[in-house]
Parts: C-alpha cells; structure tokens; sequence
C-alpha cells in the first residue's frame, strides 16, 4: 500500500513544498513595494532582501527557483520598470545554478559565493541595450553593486536558515527530497 511521506505537522511533503513555494514566491512579489530601504543608482536599484527568496529557494529545487525567480521579475517590473524586472528575472538563471550545485553537495554559503559573479555578470548584461557600453556603470555600479547585494542577502538568507534550522520547525533536507 503507497504511504506518502508526512511530516510532522501532517502535510503531505508535496503540498508543503506547494505552499513553501506559494510563499516564496508571493514574497519575491510583495518585497519590491513593501521594502523602504533601497539604494538606487541607475541602472543599479539594490532593495535589502529582495535576494533572500531566491536564496531560499536553491534549497527547495529546480521548480521552486524557477517561480520565485518569476515572481521577484513580476515584483521588480511593477514596482520599478523594465529594466529593474529584467535585471530581476536574471534570478531565475542565478537560482537554478545555485540548485545544481546544491544537489552537487557545494555548502550553502559557498553556493552563496559562487553564484555571485553569475548574477553580476547577467544583470551587467541585461543593461547594455539600455545604457550602451559606459563601464563605469556597468562594471562597477551593476557588476560590483549586484555583486555586493547579492553577498548582503546572502547572509540574510544564512541566518534564516540556520535559525529554521535550529529551531526544528523546517528541514529544507526533508523539502529537497529527490522523491517528490
């Protein structure tokens, strides 16, 4: 007889990883209007946080990347345009690879570090349309910027999880579960 896994709480894991989605996604939305801490240099905005979803969301799978990352380029387009929204959507890109080395066994924060350049690099070349090739704003107000953003959500992202972790209310091991 097929017994699906359950957790603790008594949610099918499939569902939990539904809803986990679900919120993940709603806050990749909600964080470009709801943040009031943003620094904006064009084309660079940095809004504090607006990584954490998508960091989170390396833990959970391919999927789960793949709709926080739509989710935080909806936000970001309704909140600060299209340039902001495509340089957003470029974290559907950066997620998946930090999914892969995830599933690789690569530690959390090192995926952190690793993904870095990545997501510097697309953002960079997401703004060349639009602002020609000025390397001081590319390299060093996007490239850099992004890059310093990316580290800053990072250890928020870190401290979210060790604190879920600690606190034995969520296993992202259990969530990333080959099975599901």
């Amino acid at each position: 007889m097929y017994k699906p896994f359950v957790t603790s709480g008594g949610l099918n894991m499939k569902t939990k990883k539904l809803a986990i989605t679900a919120l993940l996604t709603a806050l990749s939305v909600v964080i470009p209007f709801a943040v009031f801490f943003k620094i904006i240099i064009p084309p660079f905005s940095a809004t504090l946080g607006a990584h954490v979803p998508m960091f989170l969301s390396m833990l959970l799978g391919p999927e789960v990347a793949i709709m926080t990352g739509l989710g935080s380029a909806l936000g970001f387009f309704l909140s600060l345009g299209p340039i902001v929204g495509a340089r957003a959507f470029m974290h559907v890109f950066v997620s998946l690879l930090g999914v892969k080395l995830i599933k690789k066994g690569i530690s959390f924060p090192k995926v952190i570090l690793a993904t870095g350049p990545l997501h510097g690099l697309l953002e960079v070349l997401v703004v060349v349309p639009f602002i020609g090739f000025d390397v001081y704003k590319l390299l060093i107000i996007t490239g850099v910027g992004t890059f310093l953003h990316h580290i800053a959500d990072g250890f928020i992202a870190q401290v979210i999880v060790k604190f879920l972790e600690n606190s034995r209310v969520f296993h992202f091991a259990d969530v990333n579960n080959k099975d599901l």
